[in-house]
C-alpha cells in the first residue's frame, strides 16, 4: 500500500508538470530527428583545381570522385576563398599537390584517390610533391575540432551553473527581496551578469590555458584572441542561462533545458561536416551561438586567423549576449512592474 501510494503521488506530480512531460517525451524525438537528418547527409564532392596539365590527367581525375576544374592560373589565396580541397599543378612532368586540409579526412581522401588514379601501381609513375595550407601530414581529425570542444565546455558549464545559481536566488526569495527595493531591472541584471561573469572569466582562463598548455591542443593563432572568444562565449552562456532560469521552478527543470538548448548546438560545431547538410539544416545551425564560437575557435587555433578574420563571428556572439541580456531585463516585468 505504501509503495502504491508513493507511485500514485509521483504519477500525479508528473501529470501536473506539463513541461517535464513534454520534455520527457518530445525532447528525445527532437534530438533523434535532428541526428537522422545530419547522419543522412551525403558528403559533398571533393573539389580539385588543376593547372599546367593536359587533358589526360583532367579526364582521369573526372572519372574519380572529384569535382575538377582546369585553370590557367590559381593561387593559395583563391584556394582558401573558394574552399577548394586540392590544387594539382603539373610542370615539366612534375606534380605538386596543395591540400587545403581544413578537414583532414577530406585531405586524406584526395591523397588516396590521387595516388590511385595518377600513380597506380607503376614504378615509373611520377611522384607527387605535397604541400598543406593548414596543418601538415600528421594532422588528425581531432586537431580540427578540439578547439571547438574548448568553447563547448566553457558554454556548457557557465550556462548550467549560472542558470541554477540564479534559480536558487529566485526560489530562496532573494530576488523578490531585491525587487522590493527601488533598484532598477537593468541594475539587477547587470549585477548578476558582472558578478557571475567574474567567476565565468576565471573558469574560461583556466579551461583555455589547461587545454593549450597541458593537453597541448593545437594553437597556431593568438592565445589572447582565444581568450577573448571564449570570454564572449561565456557571456552568451551566462546571459542565456540566467534567462532560461526564469522559466524553471527547480534545478531539475533547469537541467531539462540541456537537450533542447545544448545538445542540438553540438551538431553544428563542425564535429559533423556542414557543407553537405541541407540548406534548412545549415540555417538552423547559423541561428546557434556555438556555430560562430566554433568557427572562430577553429579559425584561430587551427588556421591561425587574425582578429579581423574572426571579427564577424565575435560581433555575432556579442549580439547574442546583448539580445539575451535585453530579454532578461524585460522578463523581470513579470515579477515587478517598474
Amino acid at each position: 500500500m505504501r509503495i502504491a501510494s508513493l507511485v500514485t503521488r509521483i504519477t500525479q506530480q508528473m501529470r501536473r508538470d506539463r513541461r517535464t512531460l513534454a520534455l520527457f517525451f518530445l525532447a528525445p524525438l527532437l534530438i533523434l530527428t535532428l541526428m537522422y537528418f545530419i547522419f543522412d547527409t551525403e558528403a559533398s564532392d571533393l573539389k580539385i583545381v588543376v593547372t599546367g596539365s593536359d587533358e589526360m590527367i583532367v579526364k582521369a581525375l573526372k572519372k574519380a570522385d572529384f569535382q575538377v576544374t582546369a585553370a590557367e592560373e590559381f593561387s593559395q589565396e583563391k584556394m582558401i576563398e573558394k574552399d577548394t580541397d586540392g590544387w594539382l599543378h603539373v610542370e615539366n612532368g612534375k606534380m605538386k599537390l596543395t591540400l587545403l586540409n581544413d578537414e583532414p579526412t577530406r585531405a586524406k581522401a584526395v591523397q588516396m584517390q590521387m595516388m590511385q588514379d595518377l600513380q597506380g601501381n607503376e614504378k615509373s609513375a611520377p611522384s607527387i610533391e605535397e604541400k598543406y595550407v593548414y596543418g601538415d601530414a600528421n594532422t588528425k581529425g581531432f586537431d580540427t575540432f578540439s578547439p571547438m570542444l574548448v568553447s563547448f565546455f566553457v558554454f556548457f558549464f557557465v550556462f548550467l551553473i549560472a542558470g541554477i545559481a540564479l534559480l536558487k536566488e529566485r526560489t530562496s526569495g532573494t530576488l523578490e527581496r531585491l525587487l522590493a527595493t527601488p533598484i532598477k531591472r537593468y541594475e539587477i541584471v547587470a549585477g548578476y551578469v558582472i558578478g557571475y561573469g567574474l567567476f565565468a572569466l576565471v573558469q574560461t582562463i583556466i579551461v583555455v590555458l589547461y587545454a593549450v598548455n597541458v593537453l597541448d591542443i593545437v594553437l597556431v593563432g593568438s592565445i589572447w584572441l582565444v581568450l577573448l572568444t571564449n570570454i564572449l562565449v561565456a557571456l552568451v552562456a551566462l546571459s542565456l542561462g540566467t534567462l532560461l532560469s526564469s522559466f524553471a521552478t527547480s534545478e531539475f527543470q533547469m537541467v531539462q533545458f540541456i537537450p533542447l538548448v545544448i545538445v542540438p548546438q553540438v551538431f553544428f560545431t563542425g564535429i559533423f561536416p556542414l557543407d553537405g547538410m541541407s540548406d534548412w539544416l545549415q540555417k538552423i545551425g547559423k541561428a546557434m551561438p556555438l556555430y560562430y564560437a566554433s568557427d572562430a575557435m577553429n579559425g584561430i587555433m587551427y588556421k591561425g586567423f587574425t582578429f579581423n578574420e574572426v571579427l564577424l563571428d565575435l560581433l555575432i556572439l556579442l549580439a547574442f549576449a546583448i539580445v539575451f541580456i535585453t530579454i532578461n531585463i524585460i522578463s523581470l516585468k513579470k515579477y515587478r512592474a517598474l
